[in-house]
């Protein structure tokens, strides 16, 4: 009696793998493509479906390799993190100037996200706290290139704002007193820097 004859192909091959990898690949691409497309913060185009169409493949093989929209996002989210050449894992004190400045040239890369415009009281409160600010730093920087000036008066505008303060409570999970006392700290400490002529930009 004559054996069955068994199959020769190779389901597990070195070039499956490969293909398999390829396809991957281009999926997580097609992904960073498309966030590329509007503001780093806004990934509404990142979905299975629409990853799938722009990488010219179907859905199902999209799920192949990601077991829903969440697993397929973070593997974009990685991919960009690659491509900005940061790891946070590994971050060390001494290292977070240097991941802060290549976050921020990742994202200067991408649009910038419309927002809506704020109710005029609020615009103008904010006008007049910019120039509150300008005039406060007159005395100190009066020397610095006005860049450098503007610059400074900008980083306490941002720890001063309400989003500062709304972030910590929010996402650091901080008390009134903590936020408070958190800023409060920062801003002290580019005070100090202000006074002792350390410019934004300078180490």
């Amino acid at each position: 009696m004559t054996a069955p004859l068994r199959s020769t192909r190779q389901y597990d091959s070195p070039l499956r793998r490969q293909q398999a990898a390829d396809t991957r690949e281009r999926i997580v691409a097609a992904g960073c493509e498309l966030l590329r497309t509007s503001s780093i913060r806004d990934w509404r185009a990142v979905t299975v479906r629409g990853v799938a169409q722009h990488a010219g493949v179907n859905e199902r093989t999209v799920y192949r390799y990601f077991a829903n929209e969440r697993g397929l996002r973070d593997a974009v989210m990685h991919r960009l993190e690659q491509e900005a050449d940061i790891d946070l894992a590994g971050m060390r004190l001494e290292d977070v100037a240097d991941v802060a400045a290549r976050i921020f040239t990742h994202v200067s890369a991408y649009p910038l996200e419309s927002k809506a415009p704020l109710d005029p009281t609020l615009s103008e409160a904010g006008v007049r706290q910019r120039t509150a600010l300008h005039d406060a730093l007159a005395e100190w920087t009066a020397s610095w290139p006005s860049g450098d000036g503007a610059a400074a008066a900008a980083i306490f505008d941002v720890l001063w704002s309400v989003a500062a303060y709304e972030r910590l409570v929010a996402e650091w999970q901080m008390d009134r007193e903590q936020a408070i006392g958190a800023l409060t700290w920062a801003i002290g400490l580019v005070a100090d820097a202000v006074r002792s002529g350390r410019r934004p930009g300078s180490r």
